[in-house]
C-alpha cells in the first residue's frame, strides 16, 4: 500500500464505530432489582398514620346498642331475636343477621378515636356498594350547635378490620355516634381511645323508636356508607332511635316476621315492602299484616309506604305498569282499612320519594346517598306529625 493510500486509511477507521470489546460493565446486563411490593393495604382512613398508636381497647358488646331490638339474639349484633330462625325464612334470617341500623353512641374525651372490629363474611364490597357502605364502620360528632356532623368512616380490606378514625383532636370531652356496617355481620366491636382518656355509653334519644319494615333499601343499598342509610338519615332528623328491619329481596309482609315486630313498643310503624312484592302480594297480605301489628297496637301510628319510582320508568312501560299495581293494591287495602275505622293508618306515595330528576339512584332502582336523603326527608315529613300527638 502506498503511503497516500495508507493514510487515507487511516483516517477513515478514525471515522468508523469501533468494534472493539465492550467495556466489562457493559458485558452483561446488570442484574434487575426486584420490583417493590406494593404497600400492604390498611384499615385505616387515607392520611392516617401508619405507625402503630398506643390505644386502649374497650369492647362493647355489652352496651346499650342503639337500633339493636331484641335482648335473646343468637349472636351480639343480630337485628331479630333467635326465636326467629324458627319463624322466618332462611334467606330472611341470614339477611337479619347483618348490622344495619346499629350504631353506638358514646363520649369521650380523647384526642384519638380508633375502632378494631371483625366481620362475619369474607365478602365486604357488592358490585352497586362499596365496602365503606357494605362492611364499614361510619363515625360523626356532635358539634358545639348540638349537630350531628360527618367524621370519618372505616375502609375495610379484609374482615379482621383496625382503624383510626381520627386523630389530633385537642383533649376536650365530646359526644360520637358511630355506625354499624349495613350489608355484613359484626361478630365482635371494640372502641379505641387514647390510654387515660375518658369513654363511656350514651344512651339513645329518649322516647319510643321507629320500627321500619322493608327491602333492601331500607337495609341500606346502595348508601356509601352507614350512616347515610335512610333510616340512619332519619334518625337523626327527628332525634330518634329507629329499628331497621331490611331485609334485601325479602320484605314481603310475613307474619314470620311482623310476630317479632309486634314485641317492641314502638312510636310508630313503617311499612315499605313494596319493591318486593307483587300486586298480587300486596292485596293479599297488607291488611292481615296491619292486623296482625294491631293486636298489640291497636293506636300506634302506621305509615304505609309506596315503592319508589324507578328511575327509568318515565321511558320503561313495564316499570309503570308495575308501580301502578303495586300502588293500587297498596291503596286499596288503606282505604279499606281506613273506611273500617282505622284512624291511626297513614300513607306516603312513592312517585317523589326520590325527587323527579332521575339523579338519585345507583342502578335504576337503589338510591345513592341523594336519593337515602330524599327518601329520608320525605319519611321524616310523614312522621313527625304522628309523633307529636
Amino acid at each position: 500500500m502506498s503511503p497516500r493510500a495508507r493514510t487515507v486509511a487511516l483516517l477513515l477507521s478514525s471515522l468508523l464505530p469501533c468494534a472493539c470489546a465492550a467495556p466489562p460493565e457493559a458485558q452483561a446486563p446488570a442484574p434487575q432489582q426486584a420490583a417493590a411490593a406494593p404497600a400492604p393495604a390498611t384499615n385505616q382512613p387515607a392520611g392516617a398514620n401508619a405507625e402503630e398508636p398506643e390505644v386502649a381497647w374497650t369492647d362493647v358488646v355489652g352496651w346499650r346498642i342503639e337500633g339493636r331490638a331484641f335482648a335473646d339474639r343468637a349472636a351480639p349484633y343480630d337485628r331479630l331475636p333467635a326465636a326467629a330462625e324458627q319463624t322466618v325464612r332462611k334467606e330472611v334470617w341470614n339477611l337479619s343477621r347483618d348490622s344495619a341500623g346499629m350504631a353506638i353512641r358514646f363520649r369521650s374525651d380523647s384526642p384519638s378515636i380508633h375502632v378494631r372490629y371483625t366481620l362475619t363474611k369474607a365478602q365486604l364490597d357488592m358490585r352497586h356498594m362499596p365496602a365503606t357502605g357494605v362492611s364499614g364502620a361510619d363515625l360523626y360528632g356532635r358539634d358545639a350547635e348540638g349537630r350531628w356532623r360527618w367524621v370519618a368512616v372505616s375502609v375495610p380490606s379484609k374482615p379482621e378490620v383496625k382503624a383510626t378514625l381520627v386523630k389530633g383532636l385537642t383533649q376536650q370531652p365530646r359526644e360520637w355516634l358511630l355506625y354499624l356496617p349495613l350489608y355484613n355481620g359484626v361478630r365482635t366491636f371494640e372502641l379505641g381511645v387514647a390510654p387515660g382518656a375518658s369513654l363511656e355509653p350514651v344512651a339513645p334519644p329518649a322516647g319510643l323508636p321507629v320500627v321500619a319494615y322493608g327491602t333492601s333499601i331500607m337495609h341500606g343499598a346502595c348508601a356509601s356508607r352507614p350512616g347515610m342509610a335512610w333510616p340512619a338519615i332519619l334518625g337523626r332528623r327527628i332525634d330518634r332511635e329507629v329499628f331497621n328491619f331490611g331485609f334485601s329481596g325479602n320484605g314481603r309482609m310475613e307474619p314470620g316476621v311482623a310476630q317479632h315486630l309486634v314485641g317492641i313498643d314502638a312510636a310508630a310503624f313503617v311499612i315499605d315492602c313494596l319493591p318486593n312484592m307483587t300486586p298480587q302480594q300486596v292485596a293479599e297480605r297488607t291488611i292481615p299484616l296491619v292486623r296482625q301489628l294491631r293486636e298489640k297496637h291497636p293506636t300506634t301510628p302506621i305509615l304505609l309506604v309506596e315503592d319508589r319510582t324507578f328511575a327509568n320508568a318515565w321511558l320503561t312501560e313495564e316499570r309503570q305498569v308495575q308501580h301502578r299495581g303495586r300502588r293500587a293494591a297498596l291503596r286499596k287495602a288503606w282505604e279499606e282499612l281506613t273506611a273500617a275505622g282505622d284512624e291511626n293508618l297513614h300513607y306516603l306515595r312513592g312517585a317523589g320519594l326520590l325527587g323527579d330528576d332521575d339523579d338519585a339512584t345507583t342502578d335504576g332502582s337503589h338510591p345513592n346517598d341523594l336519593g337515602m336523603y330524599r327518601m329520608a326527608m320525605a319519611v321524616a315529613s310523614a312522621l313527625q306529625p304522628l309523633l307529636a300527638q
